[in-house]
């Protein structure tokens, strides 16, 4: 075997890396997991992130003449998108419909319907929507839209929910076109419940679990918020994607709703009324996985109902999903975890929060140790209740002793060498003496005796020196000339006037203004030493990581 061989032999791919390989969705390659008992076994990575041995899949794609449908599958979304344009969505649910052989629209194209045939003779009607629902989550990523769930956010929310029994009951009150309700728990044995406020959304979300086996699945369309389908359901495990940035949610109609059992949402806060909403249908016992902004975790709005939240115990964890999870762009996410306990009372102590923004998207979702911090309840409440899990990751694995150390040691070292820099001054012959004879900056740089820099002018002649030039731009009676009659300062200094004193004297002015600035600069570092010090020494005293000496009185 030669190297280039061994290394294909050695080389470990994903199941995106084969769909790329074999010119298919990612959904098709799930579809031949499935149906073929030959297809290379997993070889590495986790349950919901396989990983393949390249050399056993191209050896399987060789024999199985795999790829070959692509250009069918590409014709078709062609199709789609020239009858139906920006509304492809309605294209891809009128796709399942013909597979379902349910009533066809009349926009459906004929060239379509014999497309979708042939794809589906050649895999399955429940692989052919898949896939297509797959590129129009791929298309929805790459124009930056948010309101279809990306294939990032379904991997990690399938993560983190864990094992889902069988018998388990899931709602999704915002399912869109189903990816995430579909996605959550075994194929079969859960009864899955949605509702979608987009008629043909909720139409697709229905078709495919249809096409796809998962026959007790019940959609219905409508808005959540304002007209709860599901009235009494509660579930065990009840997951959500919801609408973000909308302020017209319908507050006014809903301000006494019992669903807030936190508190009323804000107009600006909708995310909070999604997540109380969704939490209202948790059955005891049963839990709450939640997409959310980031900003969500710390927004001055949501204080009270986080507060509330967190001083119920009802908040297990946080987790701060990496950066590219939501969409092709950066978007920090969060997915919120709550849980409704059997019994009163039965609440942990503490909520764990996870840190995973520093990873690859597409990378491991188990954290590192350094990644996570299971923070006191009594530590979040706080006056922000900020929960975003980065501040308290970091805070929880520092070495607050040895950063104390060093900022005392840096900070006694600046103040030994701050009364140094300032420069002893003798008596001068009074106020005034130096304006009877001045010259306008003006006038110098007509001269071709001062140039502007990027920030100051400066000298460009032996018989001006700069510091001294700079100085005086910088006296009181400069800076009135540069101030207007409203108190704002203007950057132009052309109107300034410098006292014409001979080179040597400027010289001696110059080297005492540039020891003036260092003394303000080493002053100004003095002074962000003590507030990082005081900040670290207040964190560290509040949370037992630092503790006052003990005297020898004690």
């Amino acid at each position: 075997m030669g190297d280039a061989d061994k290394e294909v032999q050695d080389r470990f791919v994903s199941g995106s890396e084969i769909a790329r390989l074999a010119g298919v969705t990612r959904a098709a390659v799930s579809n031949w997991r499935r149906r073929y008992d030959d297809f290379p076994p997993p070889r590495g990575g986790g349950v919901n992130s396989p990983l393949f041995a390249l050399g056993e899949v191209q050896t399987w794609l060789d024999k199985q003449n795999k790829g070959q449908d692509v250009s069918a599958e590409v014709r078709l979304w062609q199709v789609l998108r020239a009858a139906y344009g920006e509304e492809i969505s309605m294209g891809v649910t009128d796709v399942a419909r013909y597979l379902a052989r349910q009533e066809n629209t009349p926009a459906f194209p004929s060239d379509a319907a014999q497309l979708s045939d042939e794809l589906a003779q050649a895999d399955s009607a429940g692989a052919v929507v898949e896939g297509l629902v797959t590129r129009l989550a791929d298309s929805a990523g790459r124009a930056g839209s948010d309101y279809v769930t990306s294939e990032r956010i379904v991997r990690a929310v399938r993560h983190f929910a864990g094992d889902v029994p069988d018998n388990a009951t899931l709602l999704d009150p915002a399912c869109g076109n189903g990816t995430l309700l579909l996605a959550v728990g075994p194929d079969r044995g859960p009864k899955r419940f949605g509702q979608e406020r987009n008629p043909h959304s909720a139409s697709l979300a229905q078709l495919r679990a249809e096409l796809t086996g998962r026959t007790d699945t019940s959609i219905a369309a409508g808005d959540s918020l304002a007209a709860d389908r599901w009235p009494g359901l509660h579930a065990d495990l009840v997951v959500c994607d919801p609408p973000v940035g909308i302020t017209d949610w319908g507050r006014e109609s809903l301000l006494l709703d019992p669903r807030w059992e936190f508190g009323t949402p804000p107009r600006a806060e909708g995310e909070l009324a999604w997540l109380q909403h969704a939490y209202s249908h948790v059955a005891p016992g049963g839990r709450l996985l939640m997409v959310m902004p980031a900003s969500v975790a710390y927004r001055k709005a949501g204080r009270r109902i986080r507060a509330e939240i967190v001083r119920r115990g009802l908040l297990t964890q946080i987790v701060a999903l990496p950066a590219g999870t939501a969409a092709a762009h950066a978007v920090p996410v969060h997915v919120w975890q709550l849980g409704r306990p059997r019994v009163p009372g039965g609440t942990p102590g503490t909520v764990r929060l996870v840190d995973l923004t520093g990873n690859s998207p597409d990378g491991p979702l188990e954290p590192a140790p350094h990644q996570v911090a299971d923070v006191p309840l009594i530590e979040l409440l706080d006056d922000a209740v900020d929960l975003t899990p980065g501040r308290h990751t970091s805070a929880s694995h520092r070495d607050f002793r040895a950063e104390y150390a060093s900022l005392r040691a840096r900070l006694e070292q600046q103040l030994q060498q701050l009364a140094a820099l300032l420069p002893p001054l003798a008596e001068g012959a009074g106020p005034g003496t130096l304006d009877t004879s001045t010259v306008a900056v003006a006038e110098l740089v007509r001269a071709g005796l001062v140039e502007y820099g990027e920030v100051e002018p400066v000298s460009v002649s032996d018989q001006l020196d700069t510091d001294y030039l700079r100085g005086f731009l910088h006296s009181p009676a400069n800076v009135r000339r540069s101030t207007s009659t409203t108190g704002t300062y203007r950057a132009e200094t052309r109107g300034a006037r410098i006292p014409q004193l001979d080179i040597e004297v400027q010289r001696r002015y110059g080297q005492a203004f540039r020891e003036l600035q260092e003394f303000e600069e080493s002053l100004r570092t003095v002074a962000q030493l003590g507030r990082e010090a005081v900040e670290l020494a207040r964190g560290g005293l509040g949370n037992g990581a630092l503790t006052p000496p003990v005297t020898s009185a004690e």
